[in-house]
């Protein structure tokens, strides 16, 4: 391909929305263009890049026996019904009506597509297991679309299924997906963390999520160097030194606590009462109705492990005028105390395990700049025990007497062992050896194709530009034509790229009639692996120049040893 004739439309100044290295680098060279918020049109480079992603994921999909297929994007309003996620993916999904009036949605995702399918066509346990995949587009509603590829409104992905008839069934489909998804993310060339994750609206019994780490990320991971335990903040525990308490009163005291609206008010002079010492009282609606979540004063709740306590689809701090209607009084002076019985708290308020025998304590009394001290969890007021807590860096590994490390990360894959949760809800049945009705037992996969490319430029770049992994590269090298209007010099240029793309390298010739300092910043910009100057002085002498974007180094080779260099990288990436 000559540079002269493709579309590589690149531009120099940084643009002023671009907050991470791969929204500002594919932008600046010349991968896509925004044609609005969180929407993206992507040019030829960007495209060879995608199609490259697909073709290492398809390969590997086929590996495991997956069986591709292509589903509508628009899905009836009837068939998310069925499942409950019409309501419970609430302004995330777009929605519409046609022109007669029927509500549809564009789909996040196929859980339900899929489940429909398999309900009408598998009718009996010898016809599992099956393991279904597409590579589609998806549409979410995101509200604030930001970081290039990384937050969009529009998105590829493979998504893949599997359905089995029982546990050991899904187990063994689940490793399955593992195992393709290490070897496509290690062919893509990204180094990545596997992490325990939350489920989320997917539901089901476990998820993995397959990690990059880069501060370019929108999720927190704690990981242990030491053991080797990483899960999504989502979902981390961690181990909390025990506190010993002094005793206490023998039942809740009420002091007044005047301007005191936060745990530190309350750490200041004239109280001088220390954050572990409090119990921070959180209200929140799960599904609409009331919730206590109660952590230590120095600790911060984690909404999505509250929400897998309560089992509820959806979890939402309190409104000001709810929590006033509620508890009698406004944040700042809440606690349990008083709150175990009767409605609309009873057997609705879920303290974290930190405060297990913990006792003498100081919360809120549910009246206005007034506090309660010697209060003691389990005796004053009686709660459900959960996991709610943040897991911070330096805390305890769970697993080992290791430390846990925290960072930032990308996901760019997510694996759920969903279970019965779409069969049952969706009538998805097969008939297993006994001739009994069984509702077939199933799986998620997802890759986010975009967030491949962008995780890749995230991790590979530098002041220059993008350094593509070889493998996932628009095109393998680029021969560059340092004198465009020297017949010799276009002569071996066309020489060594017809070489080149004999020996199965893909190569974009630059041809162009520019500097070669153009040329060489162009080149880095774009961030093609194998870069081959062709020039009048390495011609003097039978060579060309080969420098391997990301290094210092340049060799002169002549060009059957450049064309073997690069045939032989090339080949290494394949193998892998």
């Amino acid at each position: 391909m000559r540079y002269s004739r493709m579309f590589i439309p690149t531009i120099k100044e940084t643009p002023s929305d671009a907050e991470v290295a791969s929204h500002r680098l594919l932008l600046r060279a010349g991968y896509m263009r925004q044609l609005g918020a969180g929407i993206y049109s992507y040019l030829p480079l960007l495209k060879r890049v995608l199609s490259k992603v697909e073709s290492i994921v398809r390969e590997e999909m086929n590996a495991i026996g997956g069986q591709e297929f292509f589903l509508p994007a628009l899905h009836p309003k009837e068939v998310w019904e069925e499942s409950g996620r019409w309501e419970v993916m609430g302004q995330n999904m777009f929605r519409f009506k046609d022109r007669k009036g029927a509500d549809l949605g564009l789909g996040m995702t196929h859980e339900e597509i899929f489940t429909y399918i398999a309900r009408d066509e598998l009718r009996s346990y010898r016809q599992l297991p099956q393991t279904w995949y597409q590579i589609q587009t998806k549409f979410r509603d995101e509200p604030r679309p930001k970081s290039g590829l990384l937050r969009v409104r529009q998105f590829t992905m493979k998504d893949s299924y599997s359905f089995d008839l029982d546990q050991a069934g899904l187990d063994k489909s689940f490793d399955a997906h593992r195992e393709a998804y290490v070897k496509i993310f290690g062919r893509c060339g990204l180094s990545f963390v596997q992490v325990e994750a939350h489920s989320g609206s997917m539901g089901g019994s476990a998820s993995t999520e397959f990690m990059v780490r880069t501060n370019a990320g929108e999720d927190d991971v704690a990981a242990c160097p030491k053991c080797g335990y990483a899960a999504n903040t989502e979902k981390a525990t961690s181990r909390v030194a025990k506190i010993e308490d002094e005793k206490g009163p023998d039942k809740p005291e009420l002091f007044p606590t005047p301007g005191v609206r936060t745990i530190e008010d309350l750490t200041k002079p004239p109280f001088n009462v220390a954050a572990h010492r409090q119990i921070k009282t959180l209200v929140y609606a799960a599904d609409g109705k009331p919730v206590l979540a109660l952590v230590r004063g120095d600790q911060e709740l984690n909404e999505a492990k509250l929400q897998g306590a309560t089992g509820a689809n959806e979890v939402r701090p309190a409104h000001p005028e709810e929590i006033q209607e509620w508890m009698g009084a406004a944040a700042g002076s809440l606690g349990a105390v008083g709150k175990d019985t009767g409605a609309p708290f009873e057997g609705r308020i879920w303290a974290d395990l930190s405060l297990q025998g913990r006792e003498n304590m100081v919360t809120g009394a549910n009246k206005d700049e007034h506090h309660l001290k010697g209060v003691t969890p389990g005796r004053d007021f009686q709660p459900k025990w959960a996991d709610l807590r943040t897991a911070m860096a330096g805390e305890g590994c769970p697993r080992c007497e290791g430390t846990l490390d925290l960072f930032k990360a990308l996901e760019i894959g997510h694996i759920f062992k969903l279970g019965t949760k779409y069969s049952e809800s969706m009538g998805a049945k097969v008939l297993d050896e006994k001739g009994q009705e069984k509702p077939i037992i199933m799986g998620s996969y997802g890759i986010g194709v975009e967030r491949v490319a962008a995780a890749a430029v995230e991790l590979y770049h530098d002041e220059d530009g993008i350094r593509w992994p070889l493998s996932i590269a628009p095109f393998h090298a680029t021969v560059l034509s340092l004198q465009a209007r020297d017949p010799e010099v276009g002569a071996a240029a066309e020489k060594l790229v017809g070489q080149l793309e004999e020996a199965g390298v893909e190569t974009l010739y630059d041809d162009r009639d520019e500097r070669p300092g153009i040329k060489f910043k162009d080149a880095d910009l774009v961030g093609i692996p194998l870069r081959f100057a062709v020039g009048k002085k390495g011609l003097a002498e039978g060579k060309v120049e080969l420098k391997i974007r990301g290094e210092k180094e340049m060799r002169l080779l002549t060009i059957e040893e450049a064309v073997a260099e690069a045939k032989a990288r090339v080949d290494k990436a394949r193998a892998r």
